[in-house]
C-alpha cells in the first residue's frame, strides 16, 4: 500500500465534511483532520486527494475496495472495528456526550441552577427518552449498553445525516437529543450557544484514523510521523486552532465558512460572471483570485502589481482601468488578460485541462517563459503539449544556468519555482472548492 501511494504520488483519503475535519473559509481550505493529513503528504512528498463522505459503512467499504488509502473521520477504536481495519495510533483522546437543548429563555434565568433544572445530567434520566445518532457509528452499541446499564429502555433512531447536522437538529428544536464526541460538541457548542454538552455518557475513548487490514508499513509510517509530530509545536498550534481557540466560533457562524454560508468571497457573483468570459469553472477562477490576492481587492505586491487579480499598472492601463477600479472591474480585466493569454496558446495545446494549466502558468511567469520550457520540453523529449511531468519541468529548471542559456531558450532566467506552485496550489485548491462549493 505504501509503496503504491508513493508511486502514483498520491494519497487518496476518505473524511467527512464538517466544522472540525474539512471546509473552506474565506477562501481557504481548512480542518483539522485537512490539516494534519496535509502535514502528513507533506512528509511522504505526495499529493493529497480527499474523498467526501459521511456514511461510515461506505468509507469502510472503500478502504476494503482499495478505492481510498485510508479514513481520516476520527473513528473510535473499537474491539469490533479491530478486526476489520488497523488503526492508527491515536489522534485525539476524547469521550461521548450527550448534546440537548437549553430552555428556551435561559439567557433571561438568574441562575445556573435554574438552567440545570431543565438538563438531563443523570444518565438515569435517558431512559424513554427518543436519541437521534449518526448511522453507523458506535454511538448506537454505546446507548444500548447503557440502555443495559440503567435497567430501562432508550429508544434509538439511526439517521443518515452527519453529527454536526444532528447537533443543528437539536438546536432549532427538530429533535432532543442526540450523541457526539466531546471534541467535535465542543466547536459546535460556540456557534450553537443554546446547546449543552457537559453531560457525559462515555468514558475516555481513542480517536484514530484507519486503513485496510494488515496494510502495516503505511499505519507505521502514520505512527511513526505522530510520534514526532505530536511533539511538536505546530502539533499544539494546530489542535489549539479548532479545540481551544474562540475564533472556531466565529468560523462556523461566518457566510465564508462553506459549512455554514456556502459562500466564498465578497465577490462571488462577480467571479461567476467574469468566468463565463474565459469558460472556466468559477470556482477555478476564485482559486486563482485567492492565490493572487486572498480576495483583497487594495492588496500592492513589492513589485507594484495591485488588487485582486494581482496586474501590473502597464496591464491595468490596456483595459481602460487603473487602481481605482471597482472589485468588479479588476476582475473582468483579469479574465480579459487570461483569455489573451489562452489565444497564444499554441494550437496544438487543445486539452482543456492542459489548456488552463499553460495559461496559468502564462498568467503567472509570461507567456515567453512558458514558451521557452515548451521548447526545452521537444528538445529534451518530452510532450510539449502537456504541463504535468513534462514542460512543468522545464518550468522549474529556468532558474538553472543550464538550461537557461539553452540556445533554445529566448526570454533566459525565471524562478520557475514559483510559477510551478502557482498551478499547483491553484489546482489542488480548485479541487477542494469542488468539493464543498456549490456549483
Amino acid at each position: 500500500m505504501l509503496d503504491s501511494i508513493l508511486s502514483r504520488g498520491k494519497l487518496k483519503a476518505a473524511t467527512d465534511y464538517g466544522s472540525v475535519s474539512y471546509l473552506i473559509y474565506r477562501g481557504e481550505t481548512i480542518g483539522y483532520q485537512y490539516e494534519l493529513l496535509k502535514q502528513f503528504t507533506e512528509v511522504l512528498d505526495v499529493e493529497l486527494e480527499l474523498v467526501i463522505e459521511k456514511d461510515l459503512d461506505k468509507s469502510m467499504e472503500m478502504l476494503e475496495n482499495n478505492e481510498i488509502d485510508l479514513i481520516a473521520m476520527g473513528l473510535t477504536v473499537t474491539t469490533e472495528r479491530k478486526n476489520h481495519v488497523e488503526f492508527t495510533d491515536p489522534i485525539i483522546t476524547t469521550h461521548q456526550v450527550l448534546v440537548q437543548r437549553k430552555p428556551d429563555n435561559f439567557r433571561n434565568m438568574e441562575t445556573l441552577d435554574e438552567i440545570e433544572s431543565h438538563l438531563l445530567r443523570n444518565q438515569i434520566d435517558l431512559a424513554d427518552k427518543s436519541i437521534y445518532i449518526q448511522k453507523g457509528t458506535i454511538f448506537n452499541k454505546r446507548l444500548q449498553t447503557l440502555a443495559d446499564e440503567i435497567g430501562d429502555t432508550i429508544y434509538i433512531f439511526e439517521e443518515d445525516k452527519s453529527i454536526e447536522e444532528l447537533i443543528h437538529a437539536v438546536s432549532v428544536g427538530e429533535i432532543d437529543y442526540t450523541i457526539a464526541d466531546r471534541y467535535v460538541a465542543l466547536v459546535n457548542a460556540r456557534y450553537y450557544q443554546n446547546i449543552d454538552i457537559n453531560t457525559p455518557i462515555s468514558f475516555p475513548q481513542r480517536i484514530a484514523w484507519a486503513v485496510k487490514k494488515e496494510q502495516y508499513s503505511l499505519t507505521d509510517t502514520i505512527n511513526s510521523w505522530l510520534a514526532e509530530f505530536k511533539s511538536t509545536l505546530l502539533s499544539r498550534l494546530i489542535y489549539n486552532k479548532y479545540f481551544e481557540n474562540l475564533r472556531s466560533g466565529r468560523i462556523a457562524r461566518s457566510q465564508y465558512s462553506s459549512y455554514t454560508g456556502g459562500k466564498l468571497s465578497p465577490y462571488d457573483a462577480s467571479i461567476k460572471k467574469a468566468s463565463k468570459i474565459i469558460g472556466w469553472d468559477w470556482r477555478l477562477l476564485a482559486s486563482m483570485i485567492y492565490q493572487e490576492s486572498e480576495f483583497k481587492p487594495h492588496v500592492k505586491s513589492w513589485v507594484g502589481a495591485y488588487g485582486l487579480m494581482q496586474m501590473m499598472p502597464q496591464t491595468f492601463e490596456q483595459y481602460g482601468i487603473d487602481t481605482t477600479a471597482s472589485p468588479m472591474e479588476q476582475i473582468r480585466a483579469g479574465v480579459k488578460y487570461l483569455k489573451y493569454l489562452e489565444k497564444q496558446l499554441p494550437e496544438e495545446i487543445s486539452e482543456e485541462s492542459e489548456k488552463i494549466k499553460f495559461t496559468l502558468a502564462s498568467y503567472n511567469s509570461g507567456i515567453g517563459h512558458v514558451l521557452d520550457a515548451r521548447r526545452l520540453a521537444e528538445k529534451y523529449g518530452k510532450d510539449p503539449n502537456r504541463w504535468t511531468g513534462h514542460v512543468d519541468h522545464f518550468v522549474l529548471n529556468l532558474s538553472d544556468e543550464f538550461y537557461y542559456h539553452d540556445s533554445v531558450v529566448y526570454y533566459g532566467y525565471l524562478r520557475g519555482e514559483e510559477t510551478y506552485n502557482f498551478v499547483n496550489e491553484i489546482l489542488q485548491r480548485y479541487e477542494d472548492y469542488k468539493n464543498l462549493i456549490k456549483e
